[in-house]
């Protein structure tokens, strides 16, 4: 018996739909970064992205438990002495969902150039419309 090893130009790439309404913020980013590295797929290789793209519609209507909405900071700075600033949870989901779940994807991938790439295959819209129709994805249910 011989390992098998996947190659990079065998890998398939699906698209999935998933609808964040009512669904816990960390359970869910958890749930996208294992299908955006592809840990569902029996060919996974740690080295290689051989994950699918994730659309996430209806990221403003994410939900979380306690009191994070006030107390969890998401925090960027300009670069200059001084210039850190800071935002709720709460003020992020009104301003821009988008990036709460990109935030929460994000620190469950890899902190390297391949977890920068497997970060791009996640399409993430406040509202219930995208624009990958074409593409037709399928609905995955987590």
């Amino acid at each position: 018996m011989k390992t098998y090893t996947v190659r990079a130009e065998d890998i398939e790439r699906g698209w999935f739909l998933v609808n964040a309404e009512g669904k816990t913020l960390g359970r869910l980013a958890s749930e996208i970064a294992k299908v955006l590295r592809g840990k569902h797929k029996p060919i996974y290789t740690p080295h290689l992205d051989c994950g699918d793209y994730v659309i996430v519609i209806n990221a403003d209507k994410v939900q979380v438990t306690g009191r994070k909405l006030d107390q969890k900071m998401y925090y960027r700075h300009s670069g200059y002495p001084g210039g850190i600033k800071s935002i709720s949870l709460r003020n992020q989901l009104q301003k821009h969902p988008e990036r709460v779940l990109e935030a929460a994807v994000r620190g469950m991938l890899p902190k390297n150039r391949l977890g920068r790439k497997m970060l791009k295959k996640l399409k993430v819209y406040a509202g219930d419309s995208h624009p990958h129709q074409a593409q037709q994805p399928e609905a995955l249910e987590l």
